[in-house]
């Protein structure tokens, strides 16, 4: 019965979401650096993607905010 009252109020507060852009290349960069932005599906320059606005997601944007443009 839980479970079907998180899921109604799930629906009914929409999560936020952020567009998060790449702007810079991953060349010359960590490796880990890129597989960030790889797991944010980024992989080419100037690619935007929307994203729900997570702690995950907010912390994989914190480790590469040097290559990506983000907006609420």
């Amino acid at each position: 019965m839980a479970q079907a009252k998180s899921k109604a109020a799930d629906a009914s507060n929409p999560a936020k979401k952020v567009t998060v852009t790449q702007i810079g290349s991953p060349i010359g960069r960590r490796a880990d650096q890129e597989q960030t932005l790889i797991g944010l599906g980024l992989n080419k320059m100037h690619r935007s993607r929307e994203l729900q606005d997570t702690p995950a997601i907010r912390g994989m944007i914190e480790k590469v905010k040097h290559l990506v443009e983000v907006k609420e």
